[in-house]
């Protein structure tokens, strides 16, 4: 087993290598000015009340069993495209999965 300071240092290292290895799916939100952030999020909420897009737990209850042993880290959302990508964690490799966020299918993957 590892030590609590070599977990931390493996994960702020996979952290550090996150933007290089994503998907270029979105802006990242860091990079986004607040005002943009906000409609973003608006965009999202408006587009799941109005029932065009399904709700993360949906999309999480659909995606998170197919992935056999990975741990679920989070998700971006892209609303612009309203595609999740939903991150996980095998064997210190992150994954990603684009689920398209109309139809709760899977549209890419990048990792292994």
């Amino acid at each position: 087993m590892q030590s609590p300071m070599t977990m931390i240092l493996f994960l702020a290292s996979l952290a550090a290598a996150q933007p290089i290895a994503q998907p270029p799916l979105a802006e990242p939100m860091a990079f986004q000015a607040p005002e943009q952030r906000r409609n973003d999020q608006q965009r999202a909420f408006d587009a799941r009340r109005t029932g065009r897009i399904l709700p993360l737990p949906e999309i999480e209850r659909r995606v998170v069993p197919t992935m056999g042993g990975a741990q679920y880290i989070g998700f971006d959302f892209d609303s612009r495209s309203g595609i999740y990508t939903l991150k996980f964690l095998r064997d210190g490799s992150v994954i990603w999965v684009d689920v398209d966020g109309q139809t709760g299918q899977v549209v890419g993957r990048t990792g292994r």
